[in-house]
């Protein structure tokens, strides 16, 4: 457990860091990172995965909500097209938790790395969209929030990485989007980790210290660094060429998703 949390104390301060310099969700960091840290404590390999999952998005709750304030102090949040999406990912990121605890640890572990894959392709791409067509009807929108909410809580992440490119897609302003997808990280993640916790809590392969499939000594680790580093990183990002580094980043998760494939 004391080597769990130390490596996590660590592992918390490269995330925040990380996150602020790039931009990018912890998720796609912690949840590669946990499941080579739970895999040296014997823990069964069936469980791992979910762990890892779980913990990862009960760290961005924690994470992510101060992030919401700032973004509806600066009124980057228009809350009449956020409210129905906040609940609409929510019952996705529920939704997603329950279908996890059903899949087998190489199905979910190929999910995982399958989309990783896709999403630093998107980033290595730095893909831009002219914003002219209009925004999707509501049914639309509700759909494209529940498959936001599964996609991220299958992930252990905040869904941002989906969200701000298909709302900048239908012409959304990129505050804004940013803003809706900050609160519905919030969400996802709250809600993700409530189903992770329930779905786990009569699993006899977890280890002490568990809370459903989110395993606390991890948790506090990455949670008690993570936001101290987020702000170096943000004033590091004036200084560095962050698209560059981006880049070299995507490749790096690409490598780490066909490792976990593999192995």
């Amino acid at each position: 457990m004391l080597f769990i949390f130390i490596s996590c104390v660590f592992l918390g301060a490269i995330v925040g860091f990380l996150a602020g310099l790039l931009g990018i969700g912890g998720g796609l960091i912690v949840v590669p990172s946990l499941v080579y840290l739970l895999s040296q404590l014997g823990i069964s390999h069936e469980v791992i995965m979910p762990m890892a999952l779980a913990t990862s998005l009960a760290a961005i709750v924690m994470t992510s909500s101060s992030a919401t304030l700032a973004h509806h102090k600066n009124l980057n949040i228009p809350w009449d097209l956020a409210k129905p999406f906040m609940f609409i990912v929510a019952f996705g990121a529920m939704l997603g938790a329950f279908i996890a605890d059903h899949l087998s640890a190489q199905a979910l572990t190929n999910f995982f790395a399958g989309a990783v894959i896709v999403l630093a392709s998107y980033m290595l791409a730095s893909i831009r969209v002219q914003r002219y067509r209009a925004m999707p009807s509501k049914m639309v929108l509700q759909f494209i929030g529940l498959c936001t909410g599964m996609i991220a809580s299958l992930m252990g992440m905040a869904g941002g990485a989906i969200l701000v490119p298909v709302l900048s897609y239908f012409g959304m302003p990129l505050r804004h989007c940013i803003g809706i997808a900050t609160v519905c990280g919030v969400m996802v993640a709250f809600f993700g980790s409530i189903g992770y916790i329930i779905s786990g809590l009569n699993n006899t392969l977890l280890p002490p210290w568990s809370l459903g499939y989110v395993y606390l000594p991890a948790l506090l680790g990455v949670v008690l660094t993570s936001s101290l580093f987020a702000p170096i990183g943000v004033k590091f990002a004036a200084k560095l060429p962050v698209q560059t580094l981006k880049k070299f980043f995507a490749v790096f998760l690409m490598l780490v998703a066909i490792k976990m494939i593999l192995t």
